[in-house]
């Protein structure tokens, strides 16, 4: 995991470094319009839709993997077998959609593809190999990343995206990180073309997109309190 890190990290600083050097090659400049809002907006939707499926995904697997001992196939693992990839996928798509042209996104697809796709099939290899029984059975069962649309509509939200605020306590300092990141270079283009006033009007979208991201976060985490408890009364 933490040589996992270390590659991730350095990876995002050099990115970082080349986008500093050279931010108008890839920042996207800001030309106004009602699409181009939502388009970011829609990005903002993503990046926080990422967070709540990793975040589920890692306290899930945290609470139920028993030290990587147990194949897990609950939560979020019944409708994909690599969540947390599914959850990296999706901030790193709304990233490219809220600042950066439209090209950038070819890039972030192929980044990710060479880095986690070699990175699962590895993973795979592993989990085959400890179990050799139940994990095949589970890969004709659940798809790799992306999740079937019988699945999402057949189960209960609360099914495959379980939450706790405590899950969230861990995240929030790399959760508001990227979102205040993504903000300030957001915002920066917006208010050196039309000033302050224009990225305020904008704002509004973002702000609506936090609210029902709140809104999602505590209903889900009420939900999993409810099952919970459900589940302790019946056994």
């Amino acid at each position: 995991m933490k040589k996992r890190l270390k590659i991730n990290g350095i990876i995002m600083a050099c990115g970082a470094l080349i986008i500093a050097f050279f931010p108008r090659f890839f920042l996207r400049v800001y030309s106004g319009g009602i699409q181009e809002e939502i388009i970011e907006a829609f990005g903002f939707a993503l990046i926080l839709l990422g967070q709540i499926i990793r975040v589920s995904a890692r306290g899930f697997k945290a609470e139920n993997s028993q030290d990587s001992q147990a194949l897990i196939q609950g939560g979020p693992y019944q409708v994909v077998r690599n969540p947390m990839y599914l959850g990296i996928l999706s901030i790193g798509l709304g990233v490219a959609l809220a600042i950066f042209k439209w090209w950038a996104i070819v890039i972030f697809i192929t980044v990710f593809i060479i880095r986690y796709i070699l990175l699962i099939y590895k993973e795979e290899k592993k989990l085959c190999a400890m179990f050799p029984q139940a994990y095949p059975e589970y890969c004709r069962r659940v798809p790799r990343i992306f999740p079937s649309l019988s699945s999402i509509i057949k189960l209960d939200v609360i099914e495959y995206l379980p939450i706790k605020i405590v899950w969230f306590k861990k995240e929030i300092g790399s959760i508001l990180t990227l979102l205040l990141l993504t903000l300030l270079l957001e915002s920066w283009e917006d208010i050196v073309a039309d000033g302050f006033r224009v990225y305020l009007r904008q704002s509004a979208w973002l702000l609506l997109t936090f609210v029902l991201f709140a809104a999602l976060v505590i209903f889900l985490s009420k939900r999993t309190y409810e099952k919970n408890e459900h589940s302790a009364d019946k056994s």
